[in-house]
């Protein structure tokens, strides 16, 4: 959830909606006249916040500002989890950004490589860079998201409902963070009145194979955890096709059948996936 780090107001007890992650934007948020003022309440609220186990990711500006290394030494000095690179378009940026990191780590007494990177993808370059992004910095980096504002302008289109304007987008930075191991999010849906769009979009990032969706309101929380979190239903089927494997493996079986439909070891990782969602999501009541 996105919130700007230069209203205390709204930063300092933002942990009560249960968001997975706080995102404390010091770019787009952030008149360039306040910027400073920012970091200063960043800081402090890293500093004396007990944010409950939400995950604490600073928003930096974007690297062709003034603002960038300031951002990253008032982050690293508060303690963030991680830092989001925004408007990220290859390799080289994330390196650039990871000397900064090293650099403010050293200054301030954290461990080398404790903080985390996300990145942002906002245009075509960014896109068609985003496995070489998502490769660049193995320990630090956390995934990446499309972001839907920058990348629509330069793609020199605009919102559609059902996404059709943005599924190459989607789909290419989908396959790019899956073969390299990362996570992958989606932009912000704007509309706050549109919860049954929102809703809609929501159901196509999980069934594209994101991992979660950016949002702005408190309101959309309950609808991406809803969506996001296992049914009852995936998860008894989760587990019958472990174990059903795990049983059929030992008596030298490789192909068998569950519910009438035909499994083998291909189905386990995504078997195991639910159940480890449906864990972190604290709804599993099994034994697995």
């Amino acid at each position: 959830m996105f919130l700007s780090a230069q209203r205390p107001a709204l930063i300092k007890d933002a942990y009560i909606y249960r968001p997975d992650t706080l995102m404390l934007d010091l770019e787009d948020a952030v008149a360039e006249n306040q910027k400073d003022a920012a970091r200063f309440s960043l800081y402090h609220a890293l500093k004396t916040v007990d944010y409950r186990g939400c995950e604490r990711m600073v928003r930096i500006n974007a690297l062709d500002t003034e603002h960038w290394r300031e951002d990253i030494r008032a982050s690293v000095a508060g303690g963030a989890d991680a830092i989001r690179i925004p408007k990220c378009e290859s390799a080289g940026d994330v390196l650039t950004v990871v000397s900064a990191l090293e650099a403010a780590e050293a200054e301030f007494g954290r461990g080398i490589g404790g903080t985390l990177i996300a990145c942002a993808l906002e245009s075509p370059k960014g896109i068609l860079n985003a496995y070489e992004i998502c490769v660049a910095c193995p320990g630090r980096m956390i995934g990446v998201a499309i972001s839907g504002g920058d990348y629509r302008s330069a793609m020199q289109t605009s919102y559609v409902p059902g996404g059709i304007e943005m599924l190459g987008g989607r789909a290419h930075m989908i396959i790019a963070a899956r073969a390299a191991g990362v996570q992958c999010f989606d932009t912000v849906f704007t509309d706050l009145e549109d919860m049954e769009g929102f809703r809609a979009e929501v159901i196509q990032n999980r069934q594209m194979g994101f991992d979660g969706k950016s949002i702005i309101s408190p309101k959309q929380i309950a609808v991406v955890h809803e969506i996001f979190t296992p049914g009852e239903r995936e998860i008894r089927r989760a587990e019958k096709i472990v174990r059903a494997v795990r049983e059929q493996a030992a008596r030298g079986v490789g192909v068998f059948t569950v519910d009438g439909k035909m499994i083998d070891i291909a189905f386990v990782p995504g078997a195991e996936r639910v159940i480890a969602l449906a864990k972190a999501s604290g709804v599993y009541k099994g034994d697995l």
